[in-house]
């Protein structure tokens, strides 16, 4: 396997892009600002792609399964999974922000700026339960495919994999013709990477010359509180599940790091799906498994999500000078745990899943959303890197339980070596070699 040199490492490429982004962005405000369309063009290059991938994923791995039996149980053992380990989460961030107390003297000036969250608060309204439940169903099967919304392609690819296991020997070549189709797939997001570089130099660009680096030290005691929490709770409360199951967490990492990077550089974890998917499977992780937990948590094991919300719900009651017991924060964390699902899948999802949970809670004013508008980005980019981490953990601890993976084997796939080519690289270029 051929060793690339240094300039040509894509997470080394990303680095330097976003470096360079915060240089322009810093020096020239303004070119940053413009600068915005490369980083959103990147991210819908991907986006374009993680639909198809995620229903030819799904598919293929639970139509492989052959046993419906198996497939229950890894769905049931999912779902535990991501509830308990949410639920810890949120009594972290509750922990870490009454610790704290980033929010006791914080000077509102008797006012808050409703008009800033309105809509974020518009689009909370509108969430529910039932309308969540009906919003899973799409209008017809192209539908879910051009809203690009996960939950409705993960419905029609679990109902077309039963229909495909039903029907036998006959399914056979359907089966092979979506998983050269996957391969297909891959291989377009394996070209769109390239460009990676490119798009986070402009969305970091972008951040700093709309909000300058100043805004990276206000109300910076619940920004680094965050960020504390949210690295306590990955090398803390993920890396001891990870030890339990035979394998490190901080390897784990960097055997992510390109995709950590993308994360970092674009503020949306959907850039790093297909490659994680890959990595995932390269570990020994089975398909059908990496197809089920992955799609699934990226709606319902939202870990740096349900952090920020306790953290900054409990902050902005501080602030406020709203009381809130530990009854009231009780309250709190059983809303969240609802509220974190209802808002996935919804641009903004974690400040539309605040605005959702104050709503429900009744005492502490939605509109002191407006106090942290202005480090929202900073914060959604510790959301989406510790979203991706948990979701990681969760398929390798899913495969563990049903014995796919053994401990040896995760240590000899994420043992440290110097970079060579990436593996969706190599994927696609084996591809055109055959």
């Amino acid at each position: 396997m051929a060793r690339l040199p240094w300039y040509r490492i894509l997470y080394v490429q990303v680095m330097i892009g976003m470096l360079l982004g915060v240089a322009v962005g810093w020096m020239w405000p303004g070119l940053g600002r413009d600068l915005k369309p490369l980083g959103d063009g990147f991210v819908s290059l991907v986006k374009m792609g993680i639909a198809p991938i995620i229903f030819c994923t799904v598919v293929h791995g639970i139509a492989s399964m052959g046993d419906l039996r198996r497939l229950g149980r890894v769905g049931g053992k999912t779902l535990l999974y991501f509830e308990v380990v949410s639920t810890l989460a949120l009594i972290l961030g509750l922990v870490v922000v009454n610790l704290l107390k980033p929010g006791v003297g914080f000077e509102t000036g008797g006012h808050v700026d409703g008009a800033r969250v309105a809509g974020y608060v518009s689009q909370a309204q509108e969430q529910g339960t039932v309308k969540f439940l009906l919003n899973i169903i799409p209008h017809s099967f192209v539908d879910a495919f051009a809203k690009g919304d996960l939950l409705q392609v993960l419905l029609l690819a679990g109902l077309s994999a039963f229909a495909l296991a039903g029907m036998g020997e006959k399914g056979r070549v359907l089966l092979s013709g979506i998983e050269r189709l996957t391969e297909f797939f891959f291989g377009i997001i394996a070209i769109v990477v390239k460009v990676a570089p490119v798009g986070a130099f402009g969305a970091m660009a972008f951040t700093v010359g709309s909000y300058g680096i100043g805004s990276l030290s206000r109300l910076a005691l619940l920004m680094g509180g965050f960020y504390l929490t949210a690295a306590v709770f990955v090398f803390g409360v993920l890396g001891a599940i990870a030890r339990v199951a035979g394998f490190s967490v901080v390897r784990f990492v960097l055997y992510l790091r390109e995709e950590l990077l993308l994360v970092l550089g674009t503020s949306s974890s959907e850039t790093a799906l297909p490659g994680m998917m890959r990595k995932l499977q390269a570990l020994g992780c089975k398909p059908g498994t990496v197809g089920l937990v992955i799609p699934t948590g990226y709606s319902f094991n939202l870990d740096g999500t349900n952090i920020y919300m306790a953290m900054a719900a409990v902050f902005l009651a501080q602030a406020t000078g709203t009381p809130l017991d530990l009854r009231g924060q009780v309250a709190l964390l059983l809303v969240a745990m609802l509220s974190s699902k209802g808002a996935s899948g919804v641009t903004g999802a974690g400040f539309i899943a605040l605005a959702a949970t104050l709503q429900a809670v009744g005492t502490i004013p939605v509109e002191s959303m407006a106090l942290l508008v202005g480090i929202d980005r900073f914060m959604s980019e510790c959301r989406a890197l510790t979203n991706l981490v948990g979701n990681g953990v969760a398929t390798v601890v899913i495969s563990r339980w049903e014995g796919e993976v053994s401990p040896a084997q995760l240590r000899a796939a994420m043992k440290p070596a110097l970079p060579v080519r990436p593996l969706v690289e190599e994927q696609a270029v084996e591809q055109v070699g055959r």
